[in-house]
């Protein structure tokens, strides 16, 4: 059973992206532990040390996600990738404020890379999520908002295949109904990369996803490294 696949074609266009992809189960969400909350605010202060006073635009991973979203045809200064507006808001502000645990932990581990991470709760899908290049006749509604909007044609987003997208503009913003709440129970986290040291910071960010996800939230879990050679993540259950 195919769970999370890139279409050939983006594939076409964009040979050089890495994803990292896990289905995780029987997870218990919530609200984020102290302990965790301590570890997120520790990692926030030692990216802001780190990141210092560089522009996010000379950041290699984000450089690359802003070369990625003009190859669709999106300004990448209006619609920012979520790893750069989550780090945006960090050298803004100060800090990033908590959601839940696993929303949390998947910040933590994207703004450690400069990489997006999404976590989509997968009740309200059916079938694979596929990234792809929209036709514009998908279904959309914004974190946050119930009207529904429809992507533009040949913009990139993440959808099932009733077509009810989960991600617009590729990841700049999650759907509304695929948002990990506190009952989420299971679901899909994705973290992506198109720079040219995207292989080695996807496997080391899915190897700190899984480390934390499976001490904080338990559950068990099922997972690839997806590229060109690689497009999908399949879960075979078990019999």
């Amino acid at each position: 059973m195919h769970i999370f696949q890139y279409h050939p074609d983006i594939l076409k266009r964009y040979p050089q992206v890495v994803g990292g992809a896990i289905l995780a189960r029987n997870v218990t969400n919530g609200p984020t532990p102290a302990q965790v909350q301590a570890l997120y605010q520790t990692e926030q202060q030692q990216v802001l040390e780190r990141i210092g006073n560089t522009p996010l635009s000379q950041i290699e991973s984000l450089a690359a996600w802003r070369r990625a979203f003009r190859g669709f045809g999106v300004d990448p200064t209006q619609y920012r990738s979520a790893a750069e507006a989550l780090l945006r808001r960090l050298t803004k502000k100060g800090d990033i404020p908590s959601i839940n645990l696993l929303v949390d932990l998947g910040n933590l581990v994207s703004i450690r890379y400069g990489l997006p991470v999404a976590v989509f709760e997968l009740r309200a899908l059916q079938g694979p999520v596929t990234v792809h290049f929209a036709d514009g006749s998908e279904r959309y509604s914004e974190l946050g908002e119930s009207a529904e909007d429809h992507p533009e044609p040949g913009e990139v987003v993440f959808s099932d295949e009733t077509k009810q997208v989960v991600a617009r503009r590729w990841c700049w913003r999650q759907s509304e109904s695929s948002a990990a709440v506190e009952q989420t129970r299971e679901c899909l986290i994705t973290v992506e990369a198109h720079h040219a040291a995207g292989h080695h910071d996807i496997e080391a960010a899915v190897h700190d996803l899984l480390t934390l996800v499976k001490e904080y939230a338990g559950g068990t879990f099922t997972s690839s490294i997806l590229d060109a050679h690689n497009p999908a993540l399949i879960y075979l259950p078990e019999d």
